[in-house]
């Protein structure tokens, strides 16, 4: 019994070893990238999780081949597909849900390494019932007294043919009527256009469309919360990202935490944005440079210029979880403030120190075997001798 216990025993360190150390690889990225875009996606329809391009300097992989892999809430990689989980499949920088389902909620880590570099980015997904469809929006914002358009957000890889693209719109679950003036979407077109924006345009809107994959027709559904802003705020900054209040990171690790900003139809140069700890301008209070503010990125989406800067921490250390962190946007028309706080995650776990407690169970229960083992080996050799 002893022997078949040391025999598992040396299959289970060698299992547990392989499989840790496995994530272990995965987990000592030298940078880690909270990116804050929230997909959302009803039960039952399809979802595609694109890995995002690195956009800042130090993370350019453009000049390198480098392998892409998927992970879910910091556990197993995800394969390719197979018959146990044929209906999720990661293809290219991509990772296919088809269709999904409530289970599938969680943070995904898409992590790209070549032979000196690696660096994972974390995406969000959320998948909903049909009868909650308010309860996960885009959120998007028009200005009254002017005349905006609505984004049905994240179609680009399901559009298998831009002029075929026709979308059902709706406000409040009812069907927008075709004869209203004051919305209208035409065909080949990913927009609902509203005249003369008013407060009370503000609301739920949802934008349906048809995909066909293997045979098989899928309802693709969005839903946008329209916020509203007066024209006196036009011009000044919205901070949108993050979107979240805490941020959870290991000891040790590396951090890159970006701040974006809608600044409407302001330009770019006339907008500041800087990040703030405990009231102090970084480069002051991180005067060794472990924490600093990355490159600032000028963006227009849909047509709205936003600004994002991010704030790197290389790398993280204790004192950084009793910090207070604050993004700062402003403008000669306003200005916006939002506090973070960077809090103490699970910090990876070396396989071999998990495997220690294991090796030594091991090592005791073989030495008890051996032990025996000898013991009847001269308890025999003693009583052939005494015959």
């Amino acid at each position: 019994m002893a022997g078949f216990l040391f025999v598992i025993c040396i299959y289970i360190v060698g299992a547990s070893a392989f499989r840790i150390q496995r994530v272990e690889s995965t987990e000592n990225c030298q940078d880690h990238t909270m990116y804050f875009k929230h997909y959302f996606a009803l039960k039952g329809e399809p979802v595609i999780l694109k890995c995002p391009s690195f956009r800042y300097k130090h993370l350019d992989f453009s000049s390198h081949a480098c392998n892409l892999t998927w992970s879910k809430n910091d556990s197993k990689a995800m394969t390719a597909g197979g018959d146990e989980e044929p209906r999720i499949w990661a293809q290219g920088d991509a990772l296919w849900f088809l269709p999904s389902s409530l289970e599938d909620s969680g943070q995904y880590i898409c992590t790209r390494r070549n032979s000196s570099y690696c660096a994972d980015v974390s995406i969000h997904l959320t998948i909903i019932e049909k009868t909650a469809v308010h309860e996960a929006s885009y959120n998007q914002i028009l200005f009254t007294f002017t005349s905006g358009k609505l984004v049905c957000p994240d179609l680009e890889d399901f559009i298998q043919k831009e002029t075929d693209l026709e979308l059902k719109w709706y406000k409040d679950s009812l069907p927008l009527d075709e004869d209203d003036k004051k919305f209208k979407s035409w065909k080949g077109t990913k927009f609902l256009y509203i005249s003369s924006v008013s407060s009370r345009d503000s609301g739920y809107y949802t934008c349906e469309m048809s995909f066909t994959y293997g045979g098989t027709q899928y309802n693709i559904t969005r839903t946008i919360e329209l916020q509203t802003l007066d024209q006196e705020k036009r011009y000044s900054p919205v901070i949108v990202y993050p979107d979240q209040r805490t941020t959870l990171a290991a000891v040790g690790s590396k951090l890159i935490l970006p701040c974006k900003v809608f600044i409407g139809l302001s330009n770019h140069f006339h907008t500041d944005v800087v990040w703030l700890a405990n009231d102090t301008y970084i480069d002051i209070a991180y005067k060794q440079g472990r924490v600093m503010e990355g490159e600032r990125l000028d963006i227009v989406e849909n047509n709205e210029n936003y600004i994002e800067v991010p704030l790197i921490f290389d790398p993280v250390r204790e004192m950084d979880f009793y910090t207070d962190f604050k993004c700062e946007a402003q403008n000669s028309q306003g200005r916006h403030v939002l506090p973070t706080w960077v809090k103490q995650g699970a910090p990876s776990f070396p396989w071999y120190l998990a495997a220690i407690p294991v090796a030594l169970t091991c090592l005791i229960l073989g030495g008890l075997f051996m032990h025996k083992y000898w013991k009847r080996r001269v308890g025999n050799g003693y009583t052939i001798a005494k015959s």
